[in-house]
């Protein structure tokens, strides 16, 4: 029977991203490649023998939604090839404080050198992970989707936007290619939303997301031929007015001041998507630690 770490090991695969690319540009940021002086852990180097070696675990703090294992596990065997893992929870795992995640034994001077990154890594998209979770689930039994947005650091997007998915959530477009959005500023320059959208629907654009933040706006946008409302800062009261009015015609999205004390009341009008900026911008890092010792 496959292991964890069977599973994982050198499938680990994310469209649009390059683990190895990944690894060693972050690896090359922490020992400052091409700086004068950089390209090394002086630390590491100069109090630890090049043949000691090192077992750890990596643990968690805090109750979380695990993501980040694999990557976690590259950091280390880039530097250490026949470096030891053994994982032990899945991706996404809901895990209580204490839990040990992965176990490792390898070169001493690899370990300390990768753990910085492997650690940054696992703690930010366990992070993001654990937000989502806690958002879905307090949305209650809704039909409604918990959707991110792209307040994504840049350079991690595909990595944030998998650990919402991790966590239980669901992505929005990817970025500024894969959906039309029409938002206000694009409105105010195209004379009102149902010229914004007409435009959009005469370039060829297949989906249109139209955003309105005003019961007037919708007829207009629906008329143009919007696909998709998303309803921006609209409390539950003018929620429900809005979907009466769009009547099914198309799905529909709450965003806009939507808190964990505020998303089930939003789920509970009947929306289609509910979508939350601070799943990825503002995710505090979990409580990982990794803990070595001498072999």
């Amino acid at each position: 029977m496959a292991t964890v770490e069977d599973k994982h090991r050198d499938t680990f695969t994310l469209p649009g991203f390059d683990l190895h690319t990944f690894v060693a540009r972050t690896l090359a940021e922490d020992l400052g490649e091409g700086l004068p002086g950089g390209g090394r852990d002086v630390t590491s180097d100069s109090v630890i023998p090049a043949d000691a070696r090192f077992a750890g675990v990596m643990d968690s703090r805090d109750a979380v939604s695990v993501c980040g294992l694999p990557i976690a596990a590259a950091f280390f065997r880039a530097l250490d090839p026949a470096v030891e893992i053994e994982m032990l929870v899945d991706e996404g795992a809901h895990v209580a404080p204490g839990t040990a995640l992965m176990r490792l034994a390898g070169s001493a001077r690899a370990l300390l050198t990768a753990e910085r990154s492997a650690l940054n890594t696992v703690q930010h998209l366990t992070g993001i992970a654990t937000l989502t979770r806690s958002y879905v689930d307090a949305m209650g039994d809704r039909r409604a989707r918990l959707l991110d947005t792209r307040k994504t650091i840049p350079g991690l997007r595909v990595l944030e936007k998998y650990a919402v998915r991790t966590g239980g959530g669901h992505n929005h477009r990817m970025g500024l290619y894969d959906a039309a959005m029409i938002k206000d500023n694009h409105v105010a320059v195209a004379g009102g939303v149902a010229e914004a959208v007409r435009r959009a629907l005469a370039a060829g654009v297949r989906e249109v997301i139209c955003e309105v933040d005003a019961i007037d706006q919708i007829e207009p946008a629906l008329a143009a031929g919007a696909t998709r409302l998303l309803l921006d800062n609209m409390g539950p009261p003018m929620l429900r007015a809005a979907l009466a009015l769009v009547a099914g015609r198309v799905p529909c999205e709450a965003s806009g001041g939507v808190r964990l004390d505020t998303i089930a009341a939003i789920a509970a009008t009947g929306v289609d998507y509910i979508s939350v900026g601070r799943l990825t911008q503002s995710a505090p890092a979990a409580d990982i630690g990794l803990d070595f010792t001498p072999l």
